[in-house]
């Protein structure tokens, strides 16, 4: 599971994802709190209903043009940090 989010000044969390498993799992907390299906999703990101599938289930080979689409389509801000 992912670490604890943080909270940053605007407000959001943040949340630091490690595995496919977790971005899927963000995902598909995100998609169900706004009440969409994988169609509804799919049709709003100009993805596939089975590439959403794919990324909730953690498939480690899931197109990342169309993983960006769903992120973006959800909100959420991909964003990486030098360690």
């Amino acid at each position: 599971m992912s670490s604890w989010p943080n909270i940053i000044p605007n407000g959001m969390m943040e949340i630091q994802v490690k595995t496919p498993e977790e971005l899927g799992a963000l995902v598909r907390s995100r998609r169900t709190g706004q009440k969409l299906t994988q169609e509804d999703l799919a049709a709003v990101a100009l993805v596939t209903p089975r590439l959403v599938g794919e990324l909730e289930r953690g498939k480690r080979t899931a197109q990342l043009d169309g993983v960006l689409r769903i992120l973006a389509a959800l909100g959420i801000d991909l964003v990486a940090k030098p360690r």
